[in-house]
């Protein structure tokens, strides 16, 4: 089969790390540590695994991430190259797997959590909060917090992969595949909008309007009971999309302090040497692109003894405000099994009735697909997604041009 292989190489881990965040087309060039290759297909000859064949599978931030070499060193232990990327993923079953008949159409939810390991149960994931497995690196499959970083499942950058069945969820028939492949980031942001706790009335920061941030204004306003969400957003249709996802306001990165200062009656401090700061602020903030400046412009807006959800992947960042103000630093990974705020319910269920109820409408069309020999093509649009009016940006394994 054809796919997408993601490498160790240090020279080019260097280079994308030295270079990406100013040149983003290197890390589509020489300096990626992607290759298009024929591989046998990954099969798990244990019960409860099938194969699966890619429809379309998504290009995250964490895939830029660590092709750019900008994932922290902490991962490297939680994966095992080489690997076939591709964490969101729809697909059809290529072999019956318990309920679920050959040719059914599935989104994967991507944690490998102790089932899909074949071992007992973690503390985790018997209370359901299967995206805190701590086995993730154990059992029968080779170390990988996720399908897409796992040496023996394959992931979604090629024709076919290896799923268990407790990661299937099955696609309703008149879904689309574009509706679909949002699934997987709809329950992460249903997972964050959740982890929030945002308080009745309470006003709320999104710093970010990629898919992860727009997508995480959806579940704000459709789950929690947030009074002013204002949104950070840098072009003009994802200024469109936050409001009619439930923004109230929507601001430009170098507009949100003067912005939440007004709104909120908060007094702005001016430091010599370093970025300037709110005395007072929002109840919650949430940091959705997972940079430097994104996080500390989501701690520097935020009250004393307010909280700072981290969505994206968290880049190095002065923590000096949440010491000083005293904020709840909470991180947000994935989505669980059971949503203890949800009542038990699975974050991939509410995010299936969600896309159902017409949610995902409007941005639907705005996904994006190449065949994987344009791979380079690709990750060139996934770095200009924002600017491009495109939310998401996917591979589809089965197209040849």
């Amino acid at each position: 089969m054809l796919a997408l292989e993601m490498f160790r190489s240090l020279p080019r881990h260097v280079a994308g790390k030295a270079v990406g965040g100013r040149m983003p087309g290197v890390l589509s060039g020489y300096a990626a540590p992607l290759r298009l290759v024929t591989l046998d297909q990954p099969q798990v000859s244990r019960a409860g695994w099938a194969r699966l064949r890619t429809r379309l599978s998504g290009i995250c931030g964490s895939d830029l991430g660590a092709l750019s070499g900008r994932s922290s060193l902490y991962f490297s232990g939680l994966v095992s190259m080489p690997l076939v990327p591709g964490h969101e993923i729809v697909a059809e079953l290529l072999d019956d797997c318990d309920d679920l008949a050959a040719g059914t159409r599935v989104v994967v939810d991507p944690i490998l959590r102790c089932q899909a390991r074949g071992v007992t149960p973690c503390a985790s994931c018997d209370a359901g909060a299967t995206n805190r497995c701590d086995r993730v690196t154990v059992g029968h499959l080779a170390p990988g917090l996720q399908t897409g970083f796992c040496a023996d499942t394959g992931g979604g950058w090629g024709e076919v992969l290896s799923a268990h069945r407790s990661q299937l969820h099955e696609v309703p028939d008149d879904f689309t595949d574009e509706q679909a492949i949002l699934v997987e980031p709809l329950a992460c942001a249903v997972h964050t909008a959740l982890r929030a706790e945002v308080p009745e009335n309470a006003r709320v920061l999104v710093s970010g309007a990629g898919s992860v941030g727009l997508l995480t204004t959806l579940a704000l306003r459709h789950l929690t009971r947030a009074g002013e969400i204002t949104v950070v957003a840098k072009h003009a249709h994802q200024r469109d999309l936050a409001r009619a996802f439930g923004a109230t306001d929507v601001l430009g990165p170098e507009q949100v302090l003067r912005g939440v200062r007004r709104a909120t009656g908060a007094f702005q401090v001016e430091p010599e040497y370093s970025r300037p700061f709110l005395l007072g602020g929002v109840d919650v903030a949430v940091d959705a692109v997972g940079s430097k400046q994104s996080l500390e412009t989501a701690m520097h807006a935020t009250r004393a003894g307010g909280r700072v959800v981290l969505s994206g992947m968290p880049a190095p960042a002065d923590l000096s405000a949440a010491w000083f103000r005293e904020l709840e630093l909470v991180g947000s990974y994935g989505s669980a099994e059971r949503e203890p705020r949800a009542g038990g319910r699975p974050a991939f269920d509410i995010a299936l009735e969600m896309v159902a109820g017409g949610a995902m409408n409007q941005v639907a069309g705005s996904v994006a697909s190449y065949p994987l020999h344009r791979w380079r093509e690709a990750l060139d649009h996934a770095h200009s997604a924002g600017r491009l009016a495109t939310v998401k940006v996917a591979f589809d394994p089965r197209r040849t041009q």
